[in-house]
């Protein structure tokens, strides 16, 4: 009787624990499959280094050092591979499973970016967006790169 008290007890604090504490990440939209150098994920005014198989989170911002990449697998199966010294900004992250219905948007800020489209695209033509700091690109379900310099931005 008593141990059966004692699980209760645990059980009602824990549920209250979680019913209280709020959120403090965001969605889990991929992972990370291959990085080499120095790579950092900026969450939520957190700087993390991240390791292969660490998840990545809607609203993360992606960096890689001078000799650093990153290659990274969403769950609508779109593909990232940021080349040195990359920033990338994941700015909204939308997708069902079922309907593969989503949106899609990242920033460019700096360095190289390599983009394999995944479902998102493949549903809706109009669902994934990639802007730079002069132009938005609209992607229809296609393999194409982006380089951003101090000058401004070339695509392929």
């Amino acid at each position: 009787m008593r141990c059966r008290s004692y699980c209760a007890a645990l059980c009602l604090c824990i549920l209250f624990f979680m019913i209280c504490t709020p959120a403090t990440s965001g969605e889990q939209i991929g992972q990370i499959k291959k990085m080499k150098g120095e790579v950092k994920i900026h969450r939520q005014g957190r700087e993390l280094t991240p390791s292969p198989g660490d998840l990545v989170e809607d609203r993360d911002t992606l960096t890689t050092g001078p000799q650093g990449s990153v290659g990274i697998t969403f769950i609508d199966n779109s593909r990232f591979s940021l080349g040195p010294g990359s920033r990338v900004e994941l700015d909204r992250f939308r997708f069902n499973t079922t309907t593969h219905e989503g949106a899609f948007e990242a920033t460019v800020q700096q360095g190289t970016l390599l983009i394999l489209s995944g479902e998102i695209a493949k549903q809706s033509p109009d669902a994934m967006k990639i802007k730079t700091r002069t132009t938005m690109l609209g992607v229809r379900g296609t393999t194409f790169a982006i380089k951003v310099d101090q000058a401004g931005w070339a695509g392929k």
